[in-house]
């Protein structure tokens, strides 16, 4: 019996989504809805969603769909033009069943990804029936929990394009394998480096319909051009063991004793918090290392510095090294695996260092302190590069991708031809 009333149930499914289909709009590019985990917190994917969706807003009708609430309004400024939505509201106090089933685990979410935690039964609730209200347009989504539940339960009549910020490699086995039977059922899946779209063309045994990189775009930013006279380096982010903030501040030891003048100043908040703060006093660091906290004005605190340093152990496309590229900073970073190797061509618009020890970090920023020819060497360079990742060069390339996503659905996209050099004679 239990058997029979599943397969009604999928039937009455599969009646109900068609009778949606018939009645549904043409398809359409003109709505885009991005699905976000919390939309006023902090963090590179926030940042970059917001710059996005403000270039959209131009000529969409852009909303941004946070899956949290838990601060009154955001941390980064963003566009008037777009519209936002919560569908968990947690500053406001929940009664009866909606606090009952917050405390009940997801069940769409799978337990292996990063932020679990943060979902609920509750939130299962509001975000499949948000997906299911969904009848045209594009819905884009941001981290692999949500692209898993945007490819199962969105309409077919409803553009899909899945953005990637993290290498496949990283992800536990389980959410891959999730990955490689759920993704095909996308328009589209993004990338944001060569390497990750490498990785993902070769691990997924069937595509999505297009399978692209876009970079992110360096964001717009206030404060003048760094002057590269001040005798800070500055480093920006979540202070998470991952970011290898305890190996940046081991590795200024050694240059606060060759160069007392200058100073490590490191913007962000998390967990790790504490233990910098310990980490420093006992180094006796104290008036050598400053922890800010986090800042809304990124631009006007890299403007104040010279240097530029990235430490982190895995990291996909870094927003805090386009934003120190587009304030002409000297970048001294670790040659981690996918993004910074692809952002910086190492001599020319920054230092990669390899292998990635923190007496080796030491040494290259110690180098660009002392070799003032090759500070404003590397932060001339560093500005070229940043150009080609200007909001309009980036929001191009997501112009042509939702034009070919939209040919594609009303079959009058013809492939482009591969250009064919002239014949001499």
């Amino acid at each position: 019996m239990a058997r029979k009333g599943k397969a009604a149930v999928r039937r009455l499914y599969r009646w109900w989504t068609k009778r949606r289909l018939d009645k549904a709009p043409p398809p359409s590019t003109h709505q885009i809805r991005i699905l976000l985990l919390h939309a006023n917190g902090m963090g590179g994917t926030i940042r970059t969603v917001f710059n996005l969706a403000g270039y959209l807003a131009k000529d969409h009708d852009v909303e941004i769909v946070s899956i949290l609430r838990e601060a009154e309004e955001p941390f980064f400024p963003i566009d008037p033009r777009v519209k936002f939505r919560f569908i968990d509201d947690r500053l406001k106090r929940k009664w009866g069943i909606s606090a009952w089933l917050s405390k009940i685990p997801s069940k769409l979410i799978p337990p292996e990804e990063s932020a679990y935690h943060r979902f609920n039964l509750w939130t299962d609730i509001k975000l499949a029936r948000y997906i299911r209200s969904l009848d045209t347009g594009v819905l884009m989504a941001t981290r692999p929990g949500l692209n898993l539940v945007m490819a199962q339960l969105t309409l077919p009549s409803v553009i899909t394009i899945g953005q990637e910020h993290v290498a496949i490699a990283t992800q536990p086995e389980s959410i891959q394998a999730y990955i490689k039977w759920r993704y095909r059922r996308m328009d589209a899946l993004v990338t944001l480096t060569k390497a990750d779209l490498r990785d993902y063309r070769n691990t997924l045994p069937r595509k999505p319909r297009k399978l692209t990189r876009i970079p992110n775009a360096v964001p717009p930013m206030t404060g003048d051009q760094a002057k590269l006279d001040a005798k800070v380096v500055v480093a920006v982010g979540r202070l998470t063991r991952i970011k290898g903030f305890h190996r940046l501040i081991t590795a200024w030891e050694t240059v606060a004793a060759a160069h007392p003048d200058w100073k490590l100043r490191i913007f962000g908040a998390g967990p790790q918090e504490d233990n910098l703060r310990t980490q420093i006093a006992e180094a006796g660091l104290q008036d050598k290392v400053e922890l800010p906290g986090p800042t809304s004005d990124v631009g006007a605190e890299l403007a104040k510095a010279s240097i530029f340093a990235l430490s982190s152990r895995h990291e996909g496309f870094p927003m805090t090294i386009l934003e120190a590229m587009g304030k002409g900073l000297a970048i001294v970073s670790f040659n981690s695996p996918h993004g910074p190797k692809e952002m910086i061509t190492d001599e020319v618009d920054g230092l990669l260092v390899k292998p990635r020890t923190n007496a080796n970090l030491a040494t290259a920023l110690m180098r660009v302190i002392e070799d003032e020819e090759l500070r404003h060497r590397l932060a001339a360079g560093a500005l070229e590069t940043a150009a080609t990742y200007d909001v309009d060069v980036i929001g191009a390339q997501w112009d042509a991708l939702l034009d070919e996503l939209l040919a594609r659905r009303n079959g009058t996209y013809v492939k482009p031809q591969p250009s064919v050099p002239p014949v001499r004679q």
